[in-house]
Order: structure tokens, then C-alpha cells, then sequence
């Protein structure tokens, strides 16, 4: 017998999706409940590797670590990773399968890919007595609904309950949470069971009128209103605004342990992958962590990070475009310290050979470490482990360039020469005594009083956050009434809203 399932979907992107999901994965592993994430398609550039080799998004790492089990490709069939305004690569069942226009990818690839995604869910509810999936932007989207994998698509083919999360804090959510479900077929309407207010500021009184105006309106009730909370954005998406604001960034107060605060750098290159490998650095107290994009803002960097990108060759370009390449170049020379971290570790190199990704060919690097890289059709997936600075290290890998090191110290996989830094290990410095061994290097070479904290511990930190999740939903929205819908589905008899999704 199948477990049961809820799809979480949202009025627009970054409503609140991947939390929420997190949120209720969190509830229910409390209670008891066998549970496991879903996200049938991910588009995004942060990645993660499963201990089996597969791909998939952050995200669904994330919340499978809400779930308290191990991540698998069965959670995220289908990961889009962008490589420019109009392709982007498939990763299909964890392994990347070419690369796709946007408009060779939904005008067939897409539909296609419905029977293998009902196959991953179909797995999972056979595993697990939970399934929790998460939609991708809106459900209304009505110029991809016929090719649509993700949201109703999804929801029709395994006939799931529908929960619509709706953002209060952008402004017109009862607009949204109508024309979410006005603009959707009867067939998908019978599907969509309700909503749920997320982010409010305020007396919960004064929106209650509004709430039962809308149900009056649409036959579906509010599940919940959730309070706006700082500094839950764990892993979710791509894009600068959301890594700023991210959850341990935002959760530490704390001020530094010694003397001096350290000062961290991030180059806001294009396409930026896994920029959440700075959470870390910005975990400890007294560690600051801005991004950046011109050369000035080096200046006063005790550490300037170099990190992930889908471009490595457009990265390249970028920086010399900026003035970012020379700066780095002079840091490089006067001893100051930076860390290149996947395609920042390629950029930092002698040169390049890309016929895969931007098949640019023969490109020079910033020569400041020796090391050559040539891009190979096979992608390397790994879940890395070793040590550093006398310390135990873990990461993952996700790349296509082969580093051939030519000299340097060794550093993880990849090396040092001075206080010059490169490695293609994701997730290095979630490491504890690593990443406090690391800081303390560059504190001495930067000559700050900085001393880091010797207690903090990055996997708590995150634990802290999920169960925060998890106090969001049990404290403020109908648990009952949600596992009601987990566990049988929409309510029967919910009235059709015109007009109805456009023939």
C-alpha cells in the first residue's frame, strides 16, 4: 500500500515552498512519521551529491535532512542546471544527460519525463509512510501546464492533495490564492485542497476576515498562517538575494571571540553554484561575509573566496571585465589570503582546455596556483574524505574540469602556494576543526586578533534551524487538518471557480 502525500505549491517563486516542505518533514519525523521529500524538478545551480554518486538539488538534501534519512536521486528525478539565459543541463536520476534550450526542453523532453518521475514518487510512497512534495514556481503557469512534471502535473498523475503557499510580506495574497486556483482546469481545482499564509507580520485578528472572505469565495480554507521568521532560508535556490539572507548568516549574534573581527570577500561570479559553501565561514562568531563584484571591495578582506560556478570560462572573463582578476593576482603576490573553491579553484590555475562547457577551447588562467584543467565530458560526482590542517575533512565534488597539479602544497585535492588556496571539495568547511584550523591561518596571515569560537558546530546549527521549521507548523498551522490531507487527500466536493484554465 502507497504512503500517503501532500504537494506543496506556491503562488509565485521563493513563496516559501522548500521550507514549508522542510517544515512539515521536520513535523512529522517528530511525530513519528516515516517521511521523505519530493521535488519531481529542480531548476538550480545548488547541488549537492548523495553517498551514491547522484546529483540532485540542495534543497532536497536539505530536507531530507528534516526527514532524518539519507538523500537519494529518488528525491529529485530532475535537476535543470542553468548554463546561460537560454539552455541548461539535464540531470536525470542524478547523472547529467545533455543539454537543453528551454524551448527543446518543454516543447517535448518534459512530458516525456512524467512516467520516470511518477516512478521515483511511486517509489518513495512505497518506502516511506509520508511523501511531502514540493511544486516549482506557480501551478498556474498556464503556457507550460500541458508539459507540466512538477506541479499539477505531478499532483493529477499520483492524485495528491494540493497545499497553496502564498507570501503575505510581497503583498496581494488573496489575489494570488484566487487566481491560483481561477486559473487552473476543474480537473486540477478538485486537487487543490487550501492555503497557507506565509511570512505575516502582525495580529493574525486582522487577516482572519480576509481568510474567511477567501473561503467563502473558493470553497477551500486557510491551513495556517505562519509568522514571518529571519533566517529560515536553508539551502533553497539560486541567486545573491537569497544566500544573503541565508539562515545561519542571519541566526548569529554572537560577538567575536578575540579581538578582531574577520573580514570574508565572496566574488559574485555569474552562474554561482553552491554559494551556500560560505555559510560556514559566516556560522562563526565575529566572521563577516559580504559578496562582491568590484576590486575595491577587496581592499580590507581578510579572505577573499573565489567559489562554484556552471561557467568557468565566463567567470574568467568576468573577472578580468571587473578588475577583479588583477586584484586577486596582487592578493596572490603579497601573501593575502584566498580560497578558490571548484570552478574559483580552476580560475586560479595556469589554464584551461574547455571543449565541454563553454567550448572555448585553450583559455588562460590567473596563474596564480599550478595547476592545469581540462574539462572531460564525464562529470565527477564524489563524496570525498581526508584531512587538512590536521584535521578530519568531508566534502562532495560536482564538476566537469580535471585538475592536473603541477606543484604547491597538497590541499585536499587540490593545493597551495602561500596563503593561495584551491580545491574542488563542496561542503569542506562545514568540517569543525578544519574550517577553525583554516580561519586560524588566515587570521595570522592577515594579521587580525581573530579567534574562532571553539564550540560552534555547524551540523547543530542546522539541526537548530529544521526543528525551528518544525516549531512553525506545529505551532502555527492546522496539523490536524494537514495530516487529514496527507493521509486521504483533498476533500471531495470542492467547487469549481471560474473561468477555469484557457482551452
Amino acid at each position: 500500500m502507497s504512503g500517503g502525500g501532500l504537494l506543496v505549491a506556491g503562488t509565485t517563486s521563493d513563496a516559501g515552498k522548500s521550507v514549508v516542505t522542510a517544515g512539515i518533514c521536520r513535523w512529522l519525523v517528530r511525530q513519528g512519521v516515516k517521511v521523505a521529500p519530493f521535488k519531481a524538478q529542480n531548476m538550480s545551480l545548488n547541488s549537492f551529491v548523495t553517498r551514491e554518486g547522484a546529483e540532485i538539488g540542495r534543497a532536497q538534501a536539505m530536507q531530507a535532512q528534516a526527514c532524518r534519512v539519507e538523500p537519494t536521486a529518488l528525491m529529485n528525478p530532475v535537476l535543470l542546471k542553468p548554463g546561460g539565459e537560454q539552455s541548461s543541463q539535464v540531470v536525470l536520476l542524478g547523472k547529467p544527460v545533455g543539454e537543453l534550450s528551454a524551448r527543446g526542453y518543454h516543447g517535448g523532453r518534459q512530458q516525456r519525463l512524467l512516467g520516470t518521475v511518477l516512478d521515483c514518487l511511486e517509489q518513495l510512497r512505497g518506502t516511506y509512510d509520508a511523501v511531502i512534495c514540493e511544486g516549482a514556481g506557480s501551478p498556474a503557469e498556464i503556457n507550460l501546464r500541458r508539459t507540466d512534471i512538477v506541479n499539477m502535473g505531478i499532483a493529477r498523475g499520483a492524485r495528491l492533495p494540493v497545499l497553496v503557499v502564498g507570501d503575505i510580506d510581497r503583498g496581494g495574497v488573496f489575489a494570488s490564492f484566487f487566481g491560483t486556483v481561477a486559473l487552473l482546469s476543474p480537473e486540477d481545482q478538485e486537487l487543490v485542497a487550501g492555503f497557507l499564509v506565509n511570512k505575516f507580520r502582525g495580529d493574525v485578528s486582522l487577516l482572519e476576515p480576509g481568510l474567511e472572505m477567501l473561503h467563502g469565495l473558493t470553497g477551500r480554507r486557510a491551513y495556517g498562517v505562519l509568522p514571518f521568521r529571519h533566517g529560515l532560508g536553508i539551502d533553497e535556490e539560486d541567486g545573491l538575494r537569497v544566500s544573503l539572507r541565508g539562515a545561519v548568516r542571519e541566526s548569529v549574534v554572537a560577538a567575536p571571540v578575540g579581538e578582531d573581527v574577520l573580514r570574508v570577500a565572496v566574488c559574485a561570479v555569474p552562474l554561482m553554484s553552491n554559494f551556500t559553501d560560505v555559510d560556514a565561514l559566516a556560522a562563526e562568531p565575529g566572521v563577516v561575509v559580504r559578496f562582491v563584484d568590484r576590486p575595491e571591495e577587496l581592499a580590507d578582506a581578510d579572505l577573499v573566496v573565489v567559489p562554484g560556478t556552471r561557467g568557468t570560462v565566463r567567470a574568467l572573463e568576468w573577472l578580468r571585465e571587473r578588475g577583479l582578476a588583477q586584484a586577486l593576482k596582487r592578493r596572490a603576490a603579497e601573501g593575502r589570503p584566498v580560497l578558490g573553491i571548484c570552478g574559483g579553484f580552476q580560475v586560479l590555475g595556469e589554464h584551461i582546455e574547455d571543449d565541454v562547457e563553454s567550448r572555448a577551447g585553450h583559455v588562460d588562467g590567473l596563474d596564480v596556483l599550478p595547476v592545469r584543467v581540462r574539462f572531460a565530458r564525464e562529470k565527477t560526482l564524489t563524496r570525498p574524505s581526508g584531512e587538512a590542517l590536521g584535521e578530519p575533512v568531508e566534502g562532495y565534488e560536482i564538476h566537469h574540469g580535471v585538475a592536473e597539479v603541477q606543484g604547491g602544497e597538497p590541499f585536499l585535492d587540490g593545493c597551495r602556494v602561500g596563503q593561495t588556496w584551491g580545491t574542488h571539495w563542496h561542503g569542506s568547511l562545514e568540517s569543525d576543526g578544519f574550517r577553525r584550523a583554516f580561519l586560524r591561518e588566515v587570521a595570522a596571515a592577515a594579521g587580525r586578533r581573530f579567534v574562532p569560537a571553539p564550540d560552534t558546530s555547524f551540523a547543530a546549527l542546522r539541526e537548530e534551524q529544521l526543528d525551528r521549521l518544525g516549531d512553525l507548523i506545529e505551532q502555527h498551522a492546522d496539523t490536524d487538518a494537514l495530516w487529514r490531507l496527507i493521509e486521504s487527500g483533498a476533500p471531495q466536493g470542492l467547487p469549481f471557480i471560474p473561468p477555469g484554465a484557457p482551452a
